[in-house]
Parts: structure tokens; sequence; C-alpha cells
């Protein structure tokens, strides 16, 4: 059985390495300020994906230098991409999101973007100078997807329906840019037969790339006080392997698969403690599919 893999699509798209550098450049989300709720998502703290030197009191800039000073030793002649990752990255007027997406490609080394967003948080504006930037730089948008079930939306407090999404998804792609989904597996009230029931829909999204992670309960968020309160079932390693194989062989095989599972600050991590770096799970994962057949 095999899939797409970021790591090999994305050393085809360059003739020389490439690395994202994550930057938080301060932004926030509707469902934190106010605009449609308050508190965010209920499984969500940044802290669990934000590197050091991704820090909102630097500029976007001095993130992006301190980042390349992070890489560099590996690699002295990497390129990078700017990953707007922290919170709704297209949430402010256009004039500032131009401001902000152009001093990241003012600095050396970096080749394009990446840009961490909602789908209810896209404008035709916007599109409409993402696919003019699109002509000169390599440019992803990055939808948080999480669910196609609109209950379990609702319940983790996202602020959208999956209906949003695919509208988001599809206008995008329609400007011809890249598109990448984020969903996770495991959510409170979906067990795996209700993931498998939601993958043909994933893959009916007109999607380049997409990102699967296993749900996580994190110290501080809403998520661990539900947890706490009533504990529901979170995956065990072989458990969360045999769903992922599945859930893959319903998704079309041109669909770029970027990550499986995401690996949360132990000192943060309430459950499940699986005790494995990215890769270490991912390699266990191959394992598995090397004995199935395509």
């Amino acid at each position: 059985m095999k899939y797409r893999d970021f790591g090999t699509w994305i050393r085809q798209q360059f003739p020389y390495r490439v690395q994202k550098i994550s930057i938080d450049a301060g932004f926030t989300c509707p469902n934190r300020d106010g605009s449609i709720s308050s508190g965010g998502c209920t499984f969500c703290n940044n802290q669990t994906f934000s590197p050091a030197f991704c820090n909102k009191r630097k500029s976007i800039t001095q993130q992006l230098k301190d980042g390349k000073a992070f890489f560099a030793h590996k690699y002295p002649d990497m390129k990078y991409l700017a990953y707007f990752q922290s919170f709704t990255n297209t949430y402010a007027n256009i004039e500032q999101l131009k401001r902000m997406y152009e001093e990241a490609l003012a600095v050396d080394d970096v080749v394009g973007i990446v840009i961490g967003t909602r789908p209810d948080c896209i404008s035709t504006p916007l599109l409409d100078y993402l696919e003019i930037l699109n002509r000169h730089t390599f440019v992803i948008v990055e939808y948080g997807i999480e669910s196609a079930n609109n209950r379990t939306l609702q319940r983790i407090n996202r602020g959208h329906t999956f209906e949003c999404s695919r509208e988001a998804i599809q206008k995008t792609h329609e400007r011809g840019l890249l598109t990448g989904g984020h969903i996770i597996l495991g959510l409170p009230g979906e067990d795996a037969q209700e993931s498998l029931r939601q993958a043909p829909l994933i893959s009916a999204l007109p999607l380049d790339i997409l990102k699967i992670h296993q749900l996580q309960v994190i110290k501080g968020t809403a998520l661990a006080h539900e947890y706490a309160k009533q504990p529901f079932h979170l995956y065990t390693v072989d458990e969360y392997i045999d769903l992922i194989i599945r859930y893959v062989s319903l998704l079309r095989d041109d669909l770029i698969l970027e990550r499986f599972v995401s690996q949360s600050p132990a000192d943060l991590l309430i459950a499940p403690k699986w005790g494995l770096k990215n890769y270490e799970f991912t390699n266990l994962l191959n394992q598995r599919m090397k004995n199935i057949p395509d």
C-alpha cells in the first residue's frame, strides 16, 4: 500500500532543499475575539506547535532570521518557506496582510509562503491578491477543516460548518492555488466508523495536500476540562495505525499526505502519551503498509 508523501513531493518542486519556518504574526481567531465566539476551539493551545523562534513579540523578519539560524547548521544551502502558522493568518484587512506576507518574502532565502487559516476567513480580494502572488512565488493556503461532521464542529466550538470548508477550498482551488487541509481523527463523539464515513467527503474536496492528526488532550484547554470530567476514548498507537491505514485506503491516490500525527510537548500533553516522535510513528505505519497490497 502506497501514498503520495509530502517530503517526496516538495523535493520535486524545488532544485534545492526547503524547510518551513513557523511564524507567529500576532493574529487571533474570530472564535477567540468574540466575533463569532470566545475561548477558541476546545482542543487548541498554540504552544503545542510553536517552536522557540516563533514569537509574536519579534518581527516577522526576525522570526525568520532566527528560524534560519536554527536550521542552517544542518544544510547550509537550505531555502525556506515562511509558514504563517499560529491562529488565523488571514484574519486582518487586505493591506495589512499584504505587508506581512511581503515582509516575509523579502527575507533572504525565503522562496515561498504557507498560510494557515480558517475557511470562514478568506475573501475575494485576498484570493485575487494570492492568485497574482502565486505567479511569482510558491504559495500554499492551508485550511483547518478538522471534521466533516457539523455536530462535532459545533461541539468543539469551531465556529464554521463543513459546507463553509468545502466552499472556501473550492474557491481557492479555482484560483490555481495549492490548497491544503487539516483534519483531526478521534474528536469527541467520533469513533473510527465516523472517521471512515468522512474520508470520502474529505477526499472529494479539491485539496492538493492533507494533514491528519490524532486528537491530543492538552493542558489549559476546554477539552482538558471535558476529559477530566468525563474521559472519552483516545486511540492507542495500534488502533490509530489501523485507522490510518483504512482511512488512507478511502482517499484518492493523487492526494499528497503531509503528516499523520502531531507531537505536543511532554509538559503540555495530558493524553495519549505514546512516547513516539512523528518520524517514529510514520516508520511504524510505513512498515505496516508494506505488507498491504496496492
